[in-house]
């Protein structure tokens, strides 16, 4: 070594060790963020992360200094810090659903050769805000911006059923369930019955209950505290799309599901 100068390859080893560094800490913050438990302890984080106790110290050590981890002292185990928890609200708070929610449209538009649409909750309505319709004469087409009711059509079930009991039960007090058309569920001990059925499912399906002559179904969207916003659904002529129907579920379930996970949530 000349003139206090460090060698290329001495400088090169340290890189390589400070990014695995932080490579590692990342892996453990990305941990806290995907776990269903509320706390983590260092041997769950050690033999989750193929690590030894005394890197897992070190990294969580580090992690508290910037209030990214925070740690029990009665209990002795770590959960997300309050730096953690701004960044992901700020992720959040910068998130465009209807942006996000692009690509899973065309995707699935593609896929079933029917009209995908994204619907979000506004209060005791939901409304349209983005739909991709497939390149074919007879096809199925929405009004963006436009507020349903909750109890009729696909997407509106299928966020009505997952609210909390309590929303439900208000919004049925305070609605009479308006018949849209012939096959519009008015009865309320039935449209409970058909709320139950769509959360053990998954997903909501409609035959002309809001548009006489469509065939739709849909799955709900839920944001990072796990409270319904939104439903992805897909929508054909029943005369096309009737028989196809439960078939393209599995399709819509994954999307809906896609976009939950993006917007933070892990169910």
């Amino acid at each position: 070594m000349r003139g206090g100068q460090v060698p290329v390859q001495a400088e090169s080893e340290t890189q390589s060790r400070s990014i695995a560094a932080v490579e590692r800490a990342m892996d453990v913050l990305l941990l806290f963020g995907r776990s269903t438990r509320a706390d983590l302890g260092v041997t769950e984080i050690a033999t989750e992360l193929d690590l030894t106790k005394a890197a897992v110290h070190r990294i969580l050590t580090a992690l508290r200094s910037r209030e990214l981890i925070a740690l029990d002292p009665v209990t002795r185990r770590y959960s997300l810090g309050h730096a953690a928890i701004a960044l992901g609200r700020a992720y959040l708070a910068r998130t465009d659903l209807r942006a996000m929610a692009g690509p899973e449209l065309r995707r699935l538009s593609s896929r079933v050769g029917e009209t995908a649409t994204l619907s979000v909750r506004r209060g005791d309505t939901r409304l349209y805000v983005d739909q991709v319709v497939p390149d074919q004469e007879l096809r199925m087409e929405v009004s963006l911006g436009i507020p349903y009711p909750l109890h009729a059509g696909s997407s509106s079930k299928a966020i009505l059923a997952f609210l909390r009991p309590d929303d439900i039960e208000g919004y049925l007090h305070r609605h009479g369930l308006e018949r849209l058309t012939e096959r519009t569920i008015t009865d309320p001990a039935k449209l409970r019955a058909e709320l139950t059925a769509i959360r053990r499912r998954g997903y909501a399906t409609s035959f002309g209950e809001r548009q006489e002559g469509s065939v739709s179904i849909a799955a709900p969207v839920f944001d990072h505290d796990g409270l319904v916003i939104a439903a992805v659904s897909v929508s054909g002529p029943g005369s096309r799309f009737k028989q196809r129907l439960q078939e393209q579920a599995p399709l819509v379930v994954e999307s809906a599901a896609r976009l939950s996970a993006q917007l933070g949530h892990h169910g």
